[in-house]
């Protein structure tokens, strides 16, 4: 008897991603923040965004060390900075992507 061997592979369609250019990240903690931070860069880069806001508040500036050293060392963030006046100040940072 002969036998029938069958390969079968899957394909993912390529959707248009939709994803909003900003981040909350208040009340998180430093390592929940960062695992939202890493898979929003990736997903607001499949997106086509250039430029996002990530709001981590005030407080201590725990978050605020964290995202910004990850942000630093991200290949694909070209530039970042602290939200100017109307867009948060000193909680928000805001980053060039591209």
């Amino acid at each position: 008897p002969a036998v029938s061997v069958r390969n079968s592979v899957k394909l993912q369609s390529s959707k248009a991603v939709s994803i909003s250019n900003e981040l909350d990240l208040r009340g998180l903690t430093v390592e929940e923040a960062l695992e939202r931070v890493d898979k929003y860069l990736d997903d607001a880069l499949l997106a086509g965004l250039s430029r996002c806001r990530i709001i981590h508040g005030k407080g201590t500036g725990a978050l605020r060390s964290a995202v910004r050293a990850r942000l630093e060392n991200h290949p694909q963030v070209k530039a970042f900075h602290f939200g100017g006046p109307g867009e948060g100040g000193d909680g928000v940072t805001v980053a060039e992507l591209g």
